[in-house]
């Protein structure tokens, strides 16, 4: 049976010969002088999400810059000599961990730096279907609950790594926590009038286990992980039978894949498709989400305007 450690595995076997072969043009390149090195501590961080968590706590005493780009897969994201060149340079570099970043081991290997896992402290919840029973779900940043973790996690690795800041970075994480928990109750408050048989959350991957737990929601999903065979026949037959069956009023999807499949979904029970969800990615700046607080206040909005048929902000 696969399961996310198996799926590691495959990850590292089909890109051990492309990333060795970087490491060593890394190696025999010559360095060149970095022109955003303004002599500050530089942290790395694996997708854009956890950059903009850790800005938020860093301030301006550290450079923070993600590997992973806008928009990109981050499962089986694949890295370039770029990001092979610096991370040769980096300070620290952060990581959510719960297998998420299937090339993150085979990535850091010839790194210096010390590599700290956010989701650490985090409880877990098992994945239920799709082949990975059993095995922890990975995206516990979508939880407000779980972020104030990760917010932690940040401000203990960069007091470590700068601990003149130490001050600095405990109020910034103060500060941080008390937005986050901001936008968990308004989301709360505004489901709270949700008929229970309406109280459901459908969307493309399992995503929002996480969220949907915070939420008393009821999650269903077409496919567990990204980069798995996505929308199924069966996969699709299931979801469908679960929407008719709970009178579902509207589904969802995520930016970082097609939705195509949960269309289908829309088009045979009459649920509406209720907007694009953001998870592993933030947008350009001038996007819907250019910050993870962005992100959250989005998907609430998002969600509680499909399941109830009310806009308005969380």
């Amino acid at each position: 049976m696969p399961n996310l450690r198996d799926r590691s595995a495959v990850f590292r076997f089909v890109t051990v010969l492309p990333v060795a072969a970087l490491f060593a043009a890394a190696a025999c390149s010559p360095a060149s002088p970095d022109p955003a090195d303004d002599g500050r501590p530089l942290v790395l961080t694996t997708f854009t999400v956890l950059a903009d968590m850790t800005r938020n706590v860093a301030g301006d005493a550290v450079r923070v810059e993600s590997i992973t780009r806008v928009g990109a897969e981050i499962h089986g994201y694949e890295p370039t000599p770029d990001d092979l060149v610096r991370a040769q340079g980096a300070d620290l570099v952060l990581h959510n961990g719960l297998g998420l970043e299937a090339w993150f081991e085979r990535f850091t290997e010839r790194v210096d730096a010390p590599a700290v896992t956010l989701s650490d402290g985090v409880p877990t919840i098992p994945i239920a279907a799709g082949g990975y029973e059993g095995q922890a779900n990975p995206h516990a940043w979508m939880s407000p609950d779980n972020a104030l973790v990760y917010v932690d996690n940040i401000a203990d690795a960069l007091s470590d790594l700068d601990p003149a800041h130490a001050e600095e970075f405990a109020a910034n994480a103060a500060s941080y926590r008390a937005e986050i928990t901001d936008i968990g109750d308004s989301l709360r408050d505004r489901l709270d009038g949700l008929p229970d048989e309406q109280r459901a959350l459908v969307t493309c991957e399992g995503a929002f286990s996480y969220l949907a737990r915070d939420l008393d929601l009821t999650e269903r999903y077409l496919w567990p992980v990204n980069a798995d065979s996505e929308g199924t026949p069966r996969q699709i037959a299931d979801v469908v039978t679960f929407v008719r069956r709970n009178e579902v009023p509207a589904v969802f999807c995520e930016s970082t894949v097609n939705d195509g499949a949960q269309r289908q979904v829309a088009r045979e029970t009459g649920a509406a498709l209720g907007g694009v969800l953001y998870v592993d990615s933030l947008s350009d700046p001038d996007g819907p989400v250019p910050t993870y607080l962005d992100l959250l206040r989005h998907d609430a909005d998002t969600i509680a305007a499909g399941l109830t048929g009310q806009e308005g902000g969380a």
